[in-house]
């Protein structure tokens, strides 16, 4: 392990992998990660990006769920592409990690540089993207690494979505998760982008307000957005998850 810093090893989708996370700095990953993953349907069979994609909590969860699939993790971050690297590498990560592929670049890089990195336009089949959501006026953690990673700065969201729209192939797909608050801007950005958008407000319980949503959209669909059934985490009293969640969490179902 090279790692010169405490880390956990962390078990998904009941043990069916595996990924190494800092102890107590930068990202950590869990729900928002399973349900991001959740997106892409079982049945597929291409190329993922997991952009941002920090340990790589999603691409692994896609590439546990779906057998077909293949998955470049996309990280700029020097710590959090190493946990990448380490959790690939995990013995209890053999059965897919010939799947897998990490790319250490920045999601906001453009032109001949991000090819130049190695992400290649119109390479993808889907993109997924768990961006950072927090605005610069929330509360500032002391961790420059945790800020980095859920901080955003302005036109960030634009600049996401840009990139996904360059590296996906014509009619393949993007999903992101998020707060509600990023709706707006999320929607402006994708507009003549990607189409066929599918928005879902993710509840904490039933009588709760969203804290996420999760948006799917087509690359050069034309057709106009839906909402869909809100997947609710926790039942009405008490901490249990729903089964709809327990299923999404533990990579047992999709999204949709």
């Amino acid at each position: 392990m090279s790692l010169d810093i405490s880390y956990t090893v962390d078990a998904f989708h009941r043990g069916r992998f595996h990924l190494i996370q800092p102890a107590a700095k930068g990202h950590r990953s869990g729900v928002d990660a399973m349900m991001l993953a959740s997106v892409v349907p079982n049945e597929f069979s291409g190329r993922i990006a997991d952009l941002g994609a920090g340990a790589g909590a999603a691409g692994l969860a896609v590439l546990s769920r779906c057998a077909n699939a293949t998955a470049t993790l996309i990280e700029r971050s020097d710590l959090m592409t190493e946990c990448a690297r380490l959790s690939v590498a995990l013995p209890e990560n053999d059965l897919f990690s010939g799947r897998c592929e990490i790319v250490q670049a920045d999601v906001t890089s453009t032109g001949k540089a991000r090819i130049a990195s190695g992400i290649q336009d119109n390479s993808f089949d889907f993109a997924i993207m768990n961006p950072p959501f927090n605005e610069a006026k929330d509360r500032a953690t002391p961790d420059s690494l945790k800020a980095e990673a859920h901080v955003m700065t302005e036109g960030m969201l634009e600049k996401w979505i840009k990139t996904a729209a360059a590296i996906v192939k014509p009619g393949g797909s993007i999903a992101i998760i998020a707060r509600p608050a990023s709706m707006l801007e999320l929607l402006t950005a994708l507009q003549r982008r990607f189409g066929s958008l599918i928005i879902v407000p993710v509840h904490p319980r039933p009588q709760d307000a969203a804290i996420r949503i999760i948006i799917k959209g087509v690359k050069g669909s034309r057709a106009e957005p839906t909402f869909y059934p809100a997947l609710v985490m926790h039942h009405e009293t008490g901490s249990d998850f729903t089964e709809r969640s327990v299923a999404i969490n533990n990579g047992v179902a999709s999204l949709f």
